[in-house]
């Protein structure tokens, strides 16, 4: 969970900063849109490896989601603790 966090701090940063050559950038610059159909394509491509038997692939393309997820949530000015949150309140007994 920390390491998300600070990854997410990392996204932040790039999208204030906005380096060259970063590819945090580059789909920074596309807009909410393209940043949205990473997000999906990222899930197809995780349905896709989880009906294969390679774990390593999986994996993988699960990161891919999760990376490109929190560039959704930056670009739409909400974190990751944000959805934390909310999956903590529909658990609660």
């Amino acid at each position: 969970m920390e390491f998300l966090v600070q990854l997410q701090d990392l996204i932040e940063e790039r999208k204030e900063k906005m380096p060259k050559g970063s590819y945090t950038t580059k789909l920074f610059k596309k807009g909410v849109n393209k940043i949205a159909q990473k997000v999906g394509e990222e899930a197809v491509e995780l349905i896709i490896e989880a009906k294969d038997k390679n774990d390593d692939l999986f994996i993988n393309e699960a990161a891919d989601l999760m990376y490109h997820l929190l560039v959704l949530l930056t670009q739409k000015g909400m974190r990751i603790e944000d959805v934390i949150q909310v999956l903590e309140q529909r658990h609660k007994p």
